[in-house]
């Protein structure tokens, strides 16, 4: 990590301790033990309002939601409320989170490709905003309980308009061959579309597209934009289908190492709307609204993880590992995606690196590690480690493996802490379980 270029609002104290919001992370650590995600409040309001601004600066109509899989809690949703987003949800879990939250519900959109009987009719109780529909199985069962409930739903499709991102196979979904969406080159979104319209309880209003994560470049954007407005040209011309809204998703990169290039939000928005007016122009189509689903790209970075490091291991003329107090119980990526992660001491931030480490969960799996060949000063104590940019999939894919607490959660922000998920202990781990039945 660049220690000249820390994101948000990081900084190096006198103690030469990392600091975060104005809080030095040693004394997070010390306070709310370890592991911890610690996230810079103050980052993810700048990040929400660089895409909301681009828009309003271009005079576009558009909806920014979040994509609330990256990392979903009852304060993320508030603070995401406060900041006058969207809301993308998958699950019903995360609606039901949601509006206890108090979020607007008529701004909630509904993902997924696998939503259930209870969750649908659950997501139209709550009278959500919209309904993202992924296949021809959830567009009939959408429209035949929003009859019985006597109600009309907004709907997009989601179609996977055959552009693949660079970005690593398990997290690319607008290639052909993806279980998500209806088809945009064999003709399914087409008959999706024709049904949809002649449907009595559903209002199409548009069309979904999210073509991976983690992408640098706009490239893919631009080329689903041209594949989309074409064939939906086609549609008004011999079905009379109106484009209202383009949700052209998400999945925005972020610096994760130094090999990591991302492109500036302002930037980026700014070369997906010109490609949507310059398309539209030259198809004779009325503008649409547009809407974008960024997830990782507001909380990624944002967010650190603190761990406390512990034993250490020596291979001769291989490695040196050295373990943390968490590992893919809290961060599954590396393991996963083999996803890269860079870090330093925050005990000890500018303090010249002597040795290499590669830094070991305390998961009972060789594969458990999460960072290879890191440059540290040598460590011959419990130090403090901070890993960035852990802000996405990190505590929402965390898990109980090895039967581990999942850690705490602290927002920061102008040198205030608050606690937005307090720290699981073995009983909570057990409160499910039920004991075995003696005779």
């Amino acid at each position: 990590m660049n220690l000249t270029k820390l994101p948000g609002t990081m900084t190096i104290n006198t103690e030469d301790h990392l600091t975060i919001g104005g809080i030095d992370t040693v004394l997070l650590a010390d306070k709310y033990q370890t592991p911890l995600f610690v996230y810079d409040i103050a980052l993810i309001r700048e990040r929400c309002r660089e895409f909301k601004e681009t828009f309003e600066r271009k005079q576009i109509n558009a909806q920014v939601a979040y994509a609330s899989k990256a990392f979903s809690c009852l304060a993320i949703y508030q603070l995401m409320a406060q900041e006058g987003m969207s809301l993308d949800v998958v699950s019903g879990g995360e609606l039901y989170t949601a509006i206890q939250a108090g979020f607007p519900s008529e701004k909630i959109h509904f993902h997924g490709n696998n939503k259930t009987m209870t969750e649908i009719n659950a997501a139209l109780d709550y009278q959500i905003g919209c309904f993202v529909v992924d296949n021809f199985n959830e567009l009939n069962l959408l429209n035949q309980l929003a009859s019985k409930k006597e109600v009309i739903v907004k709907i997009l499709l989601r179609v996977t308009p055959g552009v693949e991102a660079h970005t690593h196979n398990y997290i690319s979904t607008g290639q052909e061959d993806s279980k998500f969406g209806f088809d945009l080159m064999n003709g399914q979104a087409e008959q999706a579309a024709i049904q949809a319209i002649e449907m009595s309880n559903v209002d199409l209003i548009g069309l979904h597209s999210h073509i991976g994560s983690q992408i640098f470049e706009s490239d893919g954007f631009l080329m689903a934009i041209d594949k989309l407005l074409s064939k939906t040209i086609d549609w008004q011309n011999t079905f009379g289908f109106k484009l209202s809204v383009l949700n052209l998703g998400g999945g925005f990169g972020i610096r994760y190492t130094e090999e990591d290039q991302p492109l500036a939000i302002p930037e980026l928005m700014e070369s997906i709307i010109d490609e949507v007016i310059l398309k539209t122009t030259e198809l004779g189509v009325e503008m649409p609204e547009i809407w974008l689903e960024p997830g990782r790209s507001l909380v990624g970075d944002a967010g650190t993880t603190l761990y406390e490091t512990g034993s250490q291991k020596e291979v001769p003329n291989v490695r040196n590992y050295l373990a943390v107090d968490g590992g893919m119980s809290d961060n599954i990526r590396p393991a996963l995606y083999d996803a890269k992660y860079t870090g330093v001491l925050a005990n000890r931030v500018t303090e010249q690196p002597t040795e290499t480490y590669s830094i070991a969960g305390k998961c009972c799996e060789s594969g458990d590690m999460l960072i290879w060949d890191l440059p540290l000063p040598k460590v011959q104590e419990a130090n403090i480690l901070a890993v960035f940019s852990t802000g996405a999939y990190g505590y929402s894919m965390a898990s109980n493996y090895n039967r581990i607490p999942r850690p705490a959660v602290v927002f920061v922000e102008n040198s205030t802490d608050f606690l937005a998920i307090r720290r699981e202990t073995y009983v909570d781990v057990m409160q499910l379980d039920i004991p075995f039945p003696t005779e």
